[in-house]
């Protein structure tokens, strides 16, 4: 593509080439503007209409997008230290393997137009993360862009409560591609909705699914069952509804399982432990804080296995509570 030209407004001394001047497809596109950050990019296309276009074909070309780059400021760094970092190829981080169960924080600092203007022409996404828009994103504003992006691998809405079934039902039907998905803290996703998930999203890996309240046993064995076989991490933290019968059913239809968070379950206990203990020799690591009716021997198997386990054991956590009290410390040799 010929850039358009355009006056640059001074004199120009012979020989010299302006940036402009170089071909986008071939240099500007993938050799700069792929190393510009999202936020920077905005500022560039108010220099010029040709920079305007020029931004607007790099974003027409994207293939990841997270709306925190473009909400949040820029972060405090060191004098000497360069301007920017490129991006990990993938999401800030895998929505199951590293769930945080407090609600998003990110405010609504992207306005509903400017993101509807990035995302106009984008038809090549792969990657889509709009937490920062979770105080407005609604069913209107997500559909068309999941209607255009049917090679979507990994979408995270954490935290986006003004939508509903009817987006869930757009990402499953539109996007058979999909492998990593968040939903945390999306009170409206229900049975329902999850059995159309469950029923269309064949490479399903990652799932999120934390204070996904209205989510019983029923839907997360409907899950297991129909997409178990290639479920790799899953969120269930912050659901008292999830109990044994759930878990025990994911042991035995996902083989392949290897982070479960199952933070705050209250009605889970060592009958599901023991169940995952036997079923998932892939697990690496589970999340069991504040599930009171685990028991430690059911934990112990896994211990051994060297499964990466977010609650002590009981001697290490009362040589901890000796050290604190007073008088104790000193004698306390927590390397016993």
């Amino acid at each position: 593509m010929e850039p358009p030209m355009e006056q640059s407004g001074g004199e120009q001394e012979p020989g010299a080439v302006r940036l402009l001047d170089l071909p986008w497809e071939d240099v500007l596109l993938p050799h700069v503007l792929n190393w510009v950050p999202l936020r920077q990019l905005l500022r560039l296309q108010r220099v010029s209409r040709a920079f305007r276009a020029l931004v607007q074909l790099h974003l027409a070309r994207l293939r990841r997008f997270d709306a925190a780059q473009v909400s949040r400021g820029p972060e405090p760094r060191p004098r000497h230290a360069p301007a920017w970092v490129p991006p990990s190829p993938r999401l800030q981080a895998s929505p199951c393997c590293a769930v945080n169960p407090s609600r998003p924080r990110v405010g609504p600092q992207i306005p509903r137009a400017a993101l509807a203007r990035l995302l106009r022409d984008a038809e090549g996404l792969q990657e889509l993360a709009l937490a920062p828009c979770h105080e407005w994103l609604s069913d209107e504003d997500l559909v068309p862009v999941l209607a255009r992006n049917p090679q979507l691998r990994s979408v995270a809405l954490a935290g986006c409560g003004q939508l509903s079934r009817r987006a869930l039902g757009a990402l499953a039907e539109g996007c058979p591609r999909l492998q990593r998905l968040s939903l945390a803290h999306c009170d409206w996703v229900d049975g329902l909705a999850l059995r159309g998930l469950a029923d269309r999203c064949p490479a399903l890996e990652e799932l999120d699914l934390t204070a996904c309240r209205q989510l019983k046993d029923e839907a997360i064995v409907y899950l297991a069952q129909r997409r178990g076989a290639g479920l790799r991490s899953l969120s269930l933290a912050v659901n008292a509804n999830v109990g044994d019968t759930a878990v025990q059913e994911l042991a035995r239809n996902c083989p392949q399982l290897e982070h479960l968070d199952l933070t705050g379950c209250l009605r889970v206990g060592s009958d599901g432990v023991r169940t995952l203990a036997e079923y998932c020799p892939a697990l690496r690591s589970l999340r069991v804080r504040h599930c009171h009716h685990v028991a430690e021997p059911s934990l112990s198997r896994l211990r051994k296995r060297g499964v990466d386990i977010d609650v002590e054991p009981p001697l290490h956590q009362a040589l901890v509570l000796l050290q604190d009290m007073a008088g104790f410390a000193p004698f306390v040799n927590l390397q016993v």
